[in-house]
């Protein structure tokens, strides 16, 4: 039994797997095999969702599966059952468990506790799905038609993410980047770099850090492949906005920090976004936006992981 609740739960090897999967169910959507047949998968959101609870219902539905949403505060776990004896329980009835919460450790004890494979849908920590989609969404571009070269087509590529550096997004960078051979550029605001979680992550997995952090945002960007913010103020953390929305505006997206990228650089964005804030509305949606691609490919990856891990049980 396998479960992916960070980037590095996958060798190289699967990666690229799931990336030609993924992009053979891209194109072949609606033709391929039922994966999940006769399986019910439990989705068990924590937090706020759009793109993360539709891409994995919808996934679930079209591996064959029967997705079971789940609303953490309808469950008895909001009201003092253990996170273990959830797990136990919902292992006996379902085959899987997508969950999107705040604690990385709710994870880990679900994936210890149950007998059934665990995709992390988004903790404060990681959010691999997403890296992993991105990755699919830039290759893509790099190694056009060609899905067994696009795992090769990333590695040595420059990333520049900019704004909070010490966010989920930026984490799953640092360790995902790491794992993937990619030159990952931070920039932000002093306080806000990587944090000692991530980095006894990457000690922890054998990777040698492949990441660097400045609070300059010209030199972060300079000959990137692809561009990266994320939100400046995550849920949770709407009392300090004021507050992040001043210090983080050095590191806005805009044409003139793209222009310090490769011409042929694209822009990304997990979304939701907030134009103005993070990333200038004519960035967003500029010709070298590929957000809405993104948001598309969850889908497809997402299909891919869930297959790859019902096969590998």
């Amino acid at each position: 039994m396998r479960h992916f609740l960070k980037e590095t739960d996958f060798t190289a090897a699967e990666t690229a797997e799931v990336f030609v999967r993924a992009a053979r169910m891209k194109s072949g959507r609606g033709t391929e095999s039922p994966a999940l047949a006769r399986q019910s998968w439990g989705l068990l959101f924590f937090k706020k969702s759009t793109r993360t609870r539709v891409s994995f219902q919808v996934g679930v539905h079209e591996l064959g599966g029967q997705p079971v949403m789940l609303n953490a505060d309808d469950m008895q776990i909001s009201r003092g059952e253990t996170v273990a004896d959830t797990a136990r329980v919902l292992s006996r009835y379902l085959h899987g468990m997508v969950i999107r919460c705040h604690e990385h450790s709710l994870l880990e004890e679900f994936a210890a506790s149950g007998s059934m494979p665990v995709v992390n849908a988004l903790s404060d920590f990681l959010h691999p799905c997403q890296f992993l989609t991105d990755m699919f969404t830039l290759a893509e571009r790099l190694a056009p038609g060609r899905p067994e070269a696009y795992l090769d087509s990333l590695r040595g590529r420059k990333v520049a993410f900019l704004g909070d550096t010490a966010c989920n997004m930026a984490n799953s960078f640092v360790l995902g980047g790491a794992a993937l051979g990619l030159e990952v550029a931070l920039a932000g605001p002093a306080g806000y770099e990587p944090g000692e979680q991530v980095r006894a992550q990457l000690k922890k997995d054998g990777l040698a850090p492949t990441f660097s952090f400045s609070v300059d945002p010209a030199a972060a960007v300079k000959g990137a492949d692809m561009v990266y913010t994320d939100v400046w103020v995550s849920m949770g953390m709407e009392a300090e906005k004021a507050e992040r929305l001043r210090t983080m505006q050095p590191y806005q997206v805009n044409q003139k920090l793209m222009s310090l990228a490769k011409p042929s650089a694209w822009f990304m964005h997990c979304l939701p976004a907030h134009p103005g804030e993070e990333v200038s509305a004519d960035v967003l949606q500029g010709p070298r936006s590929i957000v809405f691609d993104q948001a598309e490919n969850r889908l497809h990856v997402q299909k891919a992981v869930l297959a790859h891990l019902a096969s590998s049980r």
